[in-house]
């Protein structure tokens, strides 16, 4: 992985268009949000007063939406940049209980960086930045944080097994960037995204299928696909209870 301060997400006006523009490059960004609360409700709503780690927070989405579901919780926000973390602040200014961490995967890695256990951890379009033994790392260092019956959920790009489908799935990417163009009658070249995204270094995608074995040997149960688009995915798994 490129280190964080020589990646493009250091770059201050990158990191704030990607942002401004998330909604039309990221495929069905707003359903994304609608499973990741709906997984929420259906195996930790039961509880109170839920401990919540979103890594590579960004601007607090992730977290803003948990909390319109459960303002009980309280989160620990870790991001590498402090722009993020202080559009993170902004966001979330109105809730108590939320913790700000600046610190890179290879911090959290080199446990330059001390957190409490969680029960739920999330993150999204960030892991994909580690190769492939820094993401079974990062899987090892989230199961080592969790509480017992915690659960962790991923959203993020993935890379897919053949050329041919990698091909169709970007298809499906430039398609979804095209409509939403022209419903909200957005000019300018917004397909250009996908070749960025290709051409970018800082992008390290493995596929599906690697990363559910990766979690399973970690020790994570319920490993599984809970949705996929394309190469938009949410996965994850459970921490075994006692």
């Amino acid at each position: 992985m490129t280190e964080f301060d020589k990646s493009h997400w250091a770059q201050k006006d990158f990191s704030n268009q990607y942002l401004e523009d998330s909604d039309i490059y990221i495929v069905e960004r707003r359903r994304l949000f609608e499973i990741l609360k709906s997984f929420y409700r259906c195996f930790l709503a039961n509880k109170r007063n839920n401990k919540i780690l979103d890594l590579g927070c960004g601007d607090g989405i992730l977290t803003q939406e948990l909390l319109k579901i459960d303002e009980s919780i309280s989160a620990t926000l870790v991001d590498g940049s402090e722009e993020m973390l202080t559009k993170a602040k902004k966001k979330l200014s109105g809730f108590e209980g939320i913790k700000y961490v600046r610190a890179s995967f290879q911090e959290l890695l080199k446990k330059d960086v001390v957190l409490s256990n969680f029960d739920f951890v999330v993150s999204s379009l960030a892991i994909h930045h580690l190769d492939r033994n820094e993401k079974k790392s990062l899987f090892e260092y989230i199961y080592s944080r969790l509480n017992s019956g915690g659960y962790f959920v991923n959203i993020d790009v993935v890379f897919s097994p053949t050329e041919n489908l990698e091909g169709w799935y970007l298809l499906l990417w430039k398609e979804h960037i095209r409509e939403v163009q022209t419903r909200l009658r957005l000019e300018g070249n917004y397909e250009d995204i996908v070749e960025r995204y290709r051409s970018n270094t800082d992008n390290q995608p493995d596929t599906l299928t690697v990363q559910l074995k990766a979690l399973e040997s970690t020790g994570f149960e319920e490993v599984d696909c809970f949705y996929k688009y394309g190469i938009f995915t949410i996965f994850g798994g459970k921490k075994s209870g006692d």
